[in-house]
């Protein structure tokens, strides 16, 4: 099953609605780079990893002239040994980054293929026994006033909904206290509140707007600081009383195990759109079991739920409002809080490239 070529495609794609949250400020658009590979035995396999406005040119060039020349020619069953080639070619100037997102959109592309030789869906193919896991819905609404917010929540109820991620960061630490008392009191204590930071605070804000969030039993808080301060983190962990979740701005395992061994981590959150594709996901997701965690995600939910599904030690799959759904015949069905993987071979996604089309990025 030789590689015979790898294509990249580079779409800009409008989101359905202005966005923002406490770091990344205000976005109208993302970024999708994909991959396509084809093989001498007559298979295709698809991958793709996204930006949140910026960086896809360079992820685009980064496989074309490095990683595509690397890997022509090689036998595409060989997966974890074209990672580890992948990632030793990169090594100096990788190790995260450009280059694990790089990495990402080939690895998915692999995996896409092997379930297509197999006839497999991915959550079967990586050992899982059913394609049902649990979902919430990972509102990016920081710009959304408070009655907004809360009938944005009502409208993830409607849709099926049955836990709700919210985010927190404004300049004023009692405004996030006062929208997270808001939220629990409209959804009840029966519905799962997350709560996201994205890295806005330092320790003493993270640990006083975790003090004060607990009084609302939520499931966890999210990047409460920068993912280079793992001490930080766990002063956060031992004195907020709230559990935390983070993972999506790590991009290596070692990373991951470094926060995981520090016990500063309920919930670890590996995006394997940027950490190194499906075979360094899987990496995470062992580790969070050795160590009694259930993991979670962060975006593309069309590629996480075989994940998930994939794994003993699930936790909630994050269903992202950026809504690459737009552009699929087929996006996974929700019912009362479950979303479920379709059986198709790979990941399955159709995508109506047509649509995609529109949007293709020059090059």
């Amino acid at each position: 099953m030789t590689i015979e070529n790898l294509e990249t495609l580079h779409f800009r794609l409008p989101l359905k609605a202005p966005m923002a949250d406490a770091t990344h400020g205000n976005m109208s658009h993302f970024e999708v780079v994909m991959v396509r590979i084809d093989t001498s035995d007559g298979f295709q396999g698809n991958g793709y990893t996204y930006t949140i406005g910026h960086g896809g040119a360079a992820i685009r060039s980064l496989i074309d002239r490095e990683l595509r020349p690397l890997l022509l020619g090689a036998d595409a069953a060989e997966i974890d040994s074209i990672w580890n080639r992948m990632w030793w070619h990169l090594h100096y100037v990788g190790r995260g980054g450009l280059a694990a997102f790089s990495m990402s959109a080939i690895d998915i592309a692999l995996w896409d293929l092997k379930g297509h030789q197999e006839d497999l869906p991915l959550w079967r193919l990586l050992g899982g026994t059913s394609p049902s896991v649990r979902a919430y819905a990972g509102g990016i609404d920081l710009h959304l006033s408070c009655e907004q917010l809360l009938a944005q929540a009502q409208e993830y109820l409607d849709q099926g909904f049955r836990a709700v991620k919210m985010k927190v960061g404004m300049p004023d630490l009692d405004q996030d206290v006062q929208r997270v008392r808001s939220m629990r009191e409209f959804l009840g204590p029966g519905i799962p509140l997350m709560v996201d930071a994205n890295m806005r605070w330092d320790i003493d804000t993270a640990v006083r707007g975790a003090q004060h969030m607990s009084e609302y039993g939520i499931c966890w808080l999210e990047e409460p600081t920068i993912p280079d301060d793992i001490l930080g983190h766990l002063q956060i962990a031992q004195q907020g009383g709230v559990p935390l979740a983070a993972g999506e701005n790590l991009h290596t395992i070692y990373e991951f195990r470094s926060f995981v061994e520090s016990g500063c981590l309920t919930y670890p959150e590996p995006d394997v759109a940027n950490i190194g594709g499906v075979t360094n996901w899987m990496r995470v997701a062992d580790l969070a079991r050795a160590h009694q965690l259930q993991v979670t995600t962060h975006g593309v939910h069309e590629l996480h739920i075989h994940l998930l599904a994939a794994v003993p030690n699930a936790s909630y799959l994050e269903v992202h409002s950026f809504g690459l759904e737009r552009f699929m015949r087929n996006p996974p069905p929700l019912s009362d809080g479950i979303m479920t993987a379709g059986d198709k071979p790979g990941h399955g996604v159709d995508f109506d490239w047509q649509a995609l089309d529109e949007f293709r990025a020059s090059a």
